[in-house]
């Protein structure tokens, strides 16, 4: 799993990315300012997480927040602010354009630990994941592993926004249109090779519908597709 850390303090830097080597196994890159990072980004690379300092020249950690928001790759990359305790306003702030949280220098192993544990926790670990193997998804589809994590990303944004809409259909009483976005969604599965999510939301076809086992069947396919992206990355093709 790779871990992007962004500060242009080199010793902040360097302890950060001491602690985040202590709680397991992680690739580590490292930035050394805002515009620094953006450009590796640019340049292809794609972490699991990335970890920035606030204040930095060229290009701040918001700055840098606000851009990845707006990129169609990146917009789902989990973001840590790293602060120190009394930019509160600014936290606040960056927590509402998209941050997923903040580590408070100087830097507790518990508090770096417990983001790392976060991307982890969404795969327990009796978690079965049935999906196509990346490299088979990419011949069939003909694209670059860069493109596919574009595709499952999106994905995962439209499995955010259909939690909402389907409720929405199942108050209504519109039954014939929520198994219709159900269908769009198991095809959106089966196209990205996730036989496993795919499953699940056929079995929602054939039972009585109701908001909790909807609920349940789309945090069963989110997990399968933030899995399958791990994989893609792991794999060291994208």
């Amino acid at each position: 799993m790779k871990v992007l850390v962004v500060d242009d303090d080199v010793v902040s830097r360097m302890v950060l990315m001491h602690l985040i080597d202590s709680c397991g196994q992680f690739e580590i890159a490292e930035a050394e300012d805002g515009e620094d990072a953006w450009q590796q980004l640019q340049q292809g690379l794609r972490p699991a997480i990335c970890f920035c300092d606030l204040r930095m020249p060229r290009l701040s950690g918001l700055e840098l927040l606000q851009r990845l928001r707006q990129h169609e790759e990146l917009a789902t990359l989990p973001f840590v602010l790293v602060t120190s305790a009394n930019d509160t306003d600014t936290v606040t702030e960056a927590t509402q354009g998209g941050a997923s949280g903040y580590v408070v220098k100087p830097f507790q192993a518990d508090q770096v630990r417990q983001h790392l544990d976060a991307l982890r926790k969404n795969q327990p670990a009796d978690y079965q994941h049935y999906a196509e193997e990346p490299s088979q998804t990419l011949a069939r589809l003909g694209i670059s592993a860069e493109r596919l994590l574009v595709y499952l990303n999106g994905f995962a944004t439209q499995l955010g926004a259909a939690r909402e809409e389907l409720a929405g259909l199942l108050q209504q009483g519109q039954q014939s249109e929520l198994r219709q976005r159900l269908e769009r969604l198991h095809a959106g599965c089966t196209t990205l090779g996730l036989s496993g999510a795919a499953s699940c939301l056929q079995q929602l076809q054939v039972m009585p519908l109701a908001t909790p086992a909807i609920q349940a069947a789309l945090e069963e396919v989110l997990r399968a597709v933030h899995y399958q992206s791990e994989l893609v990355l792991q794999s060291g093709t994208a």
